[in-house]
């Protein structure tokens, strides 16, 4: 899994960072003001990438975070099944299942390619070409 650090007071709407070890996009960034004694306290929301799950932090604006490097590719459709499908890496030769998203269901067809955001072992489908 690669990824960076960076400072939350940083990051934008739509942005990626690592929660639990699990890349999510940021939904909202609110940073309060410096108090006299304090610091500027950054909340955080965003939501899982892979699994959907809402979560919310708040740390100090100057606190490292890590921002997962999330991979945007193409890979072929090798085989479907049911709700599955197979794909394979187009530079790697790599071959990952993966559910099928609902939208998608009924226009993936083997030997296409779809696009994709893989991060580590993840990959998630975001389209078909």
């Amino acid at each position: 899994m690669e990824k960076r650090s960076t400072e939350i007071k940083d990051l934008k709407e739509g942005g990626f960072i690592l929660i639990d070890e699990a890349p999510c996009r940021v939904e909202d960034v609110q940073i309060s003001k410096a108090g006299k004694h304090g610091s500027a306290k950054a909340r955080l929301t965003a939501v899982g990438i892979f699994d959907g799950i809402k979560r919310i932090i708040v740390k100090p604006g100057s606190a490292k975070v890590d921002v997962p490097i999330v991979e945007k590719k193409s890979m072929q459709v090798v085989a479907i099944t049911g709700n599955n499908v197979q794909l394979m890496d187009l530079e790697t030769y790599d071959m990952s299942e993966v559910p099928i998203p609902d939208e998608l269901k009924g226009k993936l067809i083997e030997g296409g390619e779809i696009l994709v955001w893989k991060f580590g072992a993840n990959v998630l489908i975001k389209g078909a070409k």
